[in-house]
C-alpha cells in the first residue's frame, strides 16, 4: 500500500504487474501530486523508490510464499479515513505537499508499530535482521514526515493530530496512546513510550487501521476492499 501510495503521488502510476504478483487486486484511487517543494518532492520520490524495493525484498526472500497484491482502494480508504479523523469530506491526500504527507503520516506510523509488533513473530534470525532494518527505513521516513509537517503549521498540527486521535480509537487498544504531531503545546516528532522506544502493534490491531473499523473478526474493508492475502486477514 505505501509503495502504490507514494509511486502514484510521484509518478501518477503505481508498481509494475511484475512487482505485484501473479493474482493482484486492482487498485483504485490515487493520482501526480502538485508538489509545491523541491525538497519535499524529493523525499516522496525516495521514499517511494525505499517502498518499491521492499516489496521486491519480500517477492526475492519469500520466493514461492511471497503473497500477490490486495485490492486496494484509495479513494474509499481515504474518504472513511478523513470521516474517522473529522477532516472536511474532499480530503484529498495526493493533492500537494501537506496532504501528501498527512496520508504518509497515517501508513508510516503504523508500519513502525506493525514491523515492531511483528518482529516477536519471527522465527528466523535472517528474517528477524531483515525486519529490524526495515524498521529503520520505516522510522526514517515517518520522523521525516511528523517534522516536515510540524513545520508546516497549525494547520498541519490539527489534520496531523485527528489521523492520531482516529487511529488509537480504531486500533481498539486504549492503553496504547497514539500520538500527534505536538504535544502539551511541544513539537512531538517521536512517538515512543515513556522509555523511549516505540511501541508496538499486533497484526490484528494493525488490520483494525487499514480495515477502519473497532469490531473483532473482520477480514476485509478500509482500504482493502475484499481484505488481505495470505494467512494473517482477520481483526
Amino acid at each position: 500500500m505505501e509503495a502504490e501510495s507514494y509511486l502514484r503521488a510521484t509518478t501518477g502510476k503505481g508498481i509494475s504487474d511484475t512487482d505485484a504478483g501473479m493474482d493482484a487486486g486492482r487498485v483504485v484511487g490515487g493520482h501526480e501530486a502538485q508538489f509545491k517543494e523541491k525538497a519535499i518532492r524529493e523525499f516522496i520520490e525516495e521514499t517511494a523508490e525505499n517502498e518499491l524495493a521492499h516489496v521486491r525484498f519480500y517477492r526475492k526472500t519469500l520466493g514461492r510464499n511471497a503473497i500477490s497484491r490486495p485490492a486496494i482502494d484509495f479513494d474509499a480508504g481515504f474518504k472513511a479515513a478523513a470521516q474517522a479523523a473529522g477532516l472536511p469530506a474532499d480530503f484529498d491526500p495526493f493533492a500537494d505537499d501537506m496532504s501528501v504527507l498527512l496520508g504518509g503520516m497515517l501508513f508510516e506510523d503504523v508500519g513502525v508499530t506493525a514491523y515492531a509488533g511483528a518482529t516477536p513473530l519471527l522465527k528466523k534470525k535472517e528474517f528477524v535482521e531483515a525486519a529490524a532494518g526495515i524498521l529503520a527505513v520505516e522510522a526514517y521516513h515517518m520522523g521525516m514526515a511528523r517534522s516536515q509537517l510540524y513545520m508546516m503549521g497549525e494547520k498541519a498540527w490539527d489534520a496531523a493530530n485527528a489521523i492520531s486521535d482516529a487511529r488509537d480509537k480504531i486500533d481498539g487498544t486504549p492503553e496504547k496512546e497514539d500520538q500527534g504531531i505536538r504535544v502539551d503545546g511541544k513539537a512531538n516528532f517521536v512517538p515512543s513510550t515513556p522509555d523511549a522506544i516505540a511501541f508496538t502493534r499486533t497484526p490484528q490491531e494493525v488490520l483494525r487501521i487499514v480495515y477502519l473499523t473497532e469490531k473483532a473478526g473482520v477480514s476485509k474493508g478500509g482500504f482493502y476492499p475484499n481484505g488481505m492475502n495470505g494467512e494473517l486477514k482477520t481483526t
